[in-house]
């Protein structure tokens, strides 16, 4: 019996630590993997040509106040309903109600940013995205540490880890499928998430919390509920800093890279989404190839650093090679190099962020602030994008985004130093 239809009077406290079948596994994958769909397909194309819509002039600043500001919601979202969520007695459990409420908002974004004719409506039709991506993503990686023993982890862990890379080739694909139709670019990903995260929610035996278990909440628990306190447990603050300034990386490239290839290596807008998918082809496939080999390497010789870092650096060194790419084939060169450090790193340092999490009563709200790394770039990318994309900006040259790149170029070196002081994993 599902623990949907368990009895209102059944205790359902704690789910026995063990290894759920294939099925719920493909399930996990296919509700995360479409989730950032639905996101990533919106960041990297759809919202790029609905700004274009909206004002071809104001493009760029368009989608820099759309995208802050629906960051800004993630901010604030991932942490808040990872709390929540630990702390839900619903009869449903704790983490099925939020995949309904993404399932119902991701519908609902994918809608207003359809109808949206002005800035203020675009910007509404994304925080109601982000919002219901931060609400599917927050119950998916809860599940992980609720659902797996220790052992058994590093599977539904990497799952976790590259839904992000396979999550915007998903998108991509479904998008440019059904292009130019702008409407059908928005609905038709959206549409895939929705599906996979109710069949996630029919599939999960969930955690059902008694009230008297419910943690205590008071002013010191919410402010808690944004902070874990990095002198007490340092590896996980390490950590975060290491996460956010790697997709500092990330955000520099997905957020500009339509307009990157259209200004600067001229390719058509109305097939600029084909031409993202064939990059996106390439990273992902290369992502596939080298992290599972690597995690499992990385497992079978109980050392999570040394590929943490090196998969960092050899993502900063892609991120250089695109700031400098002189031609479409040179920017695939370096979307390849990217793909192969981004897909280990996700898979691997999704394995050390759950092996130092410093509470497990607190799981769904710990992997929201360590989501708010995920999440904090794509509000600092676009605040700061227009200073660096103006330096030496000229009429032959108007936006400089090799400053763009090189700048997450730094971020993501950097990134990789910060898992150095890391003592807890090897």
């Amino acid at each position: 019996m599902s623990q949907i239809d368990a009895p209102p009077g059944a205790s359902t406290t704690s789910v026995p630590h063990k290894r759920p079948g294939l099925w719920f596994i493909a399930a996990l994958t296919l509700a995360v993997t479409s989730t950032h769909a639905a996101l990533m397909s919106n960041a990297i194309l759809t919202l790029s040509l609905k700004a274009s819509e909206i004002s071809d002039e104001r493009a760029t600043t368009v989608l820099s106040v759309v995208v802050g500001v629906g960051s800004l919601f993630a901010l604030l979202g991932y942490p808040v309903i990872g709390r929540l969520s630990d702390s839900t007695t619903s009869r449903w459990g704790r983490r099925r109600p939020y995949l309904f409420a993404g399932i119902v908002l991701l519908g609902a974004g994918a809608y207003l940013s359809v109808s949206a004719a002005s800035t203020a409506v675009l910007t509404c039709g994304y925080v109601l995205t982000t919002l219901g991506a931060v609400c599917a993503l927050v119950a998916c990686s809860a599940v992980v540490p609720d659902q797996f023993a220790a052992e058994h982890r590093g599977l539904p862990s990497a799952v976790l880890g590259l839904g992000l890379p396979l999550g915007a080739l998903l998108g991509l694909f479904l998008a440019q499928l059904v292009q130019p139709n702008l409407a059908a670019m928005f609905f038709v990903p959206a549409a895939v998430a929705m599906l996979c995260l109710l069949v996630l929610a029919f599939s999960l035996r969930d955690t059902r919390l008694e009230k008297s278990l419910r943690p205590a909440f008071s002013a010191r628990e919410f402010m808690g509920t944004f902070w874990v306190n990095p002198l007490r447990h340092p590896a996980f603050g390490w950590a975060w800093w290491s996460r956010m300034l790697i997709f500092f990386g990330v955000a520099s490239v997905n957020s500009y890279q339509a307009f990157y290839l259209i200004m600067v290596h001229g390719i058509d807008p109305a097939v600029v989404g084909s031409s993202i998918f064939a990059a996106s082809i390439l990273s992902t496939g290369l992502s596939l190839l080298f992290a599972p080999l690597l995690a499992k390497w990385s497992d079978l010789v109980g050392r999570r650093k040394p590929f943490v870092i090196g998969s960092a650096v050899v993502f900063a060194i892609g991120l250089a090679v695109i700031a400098t790419a002189n031609s479409y084939p040179m920017f695939l060169l370096a979307v390849a190099i990217m793909g192969i450090g981004q897909g280990v790193y996700f898979a691997v340092d999704m394995a050390l962020v759950i092996d130092v999490l410093p509470d497990p009563k607190t799981h769904a709200k710990d992997l929201g602030i360590m989501n708010l790394a995920m999440s904090l770039p794509s509000s600092v990318v676009p605040a700061v994008a227009p200073a660096l994309l103006a330096i030496g900006a000229s009429a032959a040259n108007p936006q400089n985004f090799a400053a763009l790149f090189l700048a997450g170029t730094i971020a993501a070196v950097l990134g990789a130093l910060c898992i150095v002081p890391i003592r807890s994993v090897k």
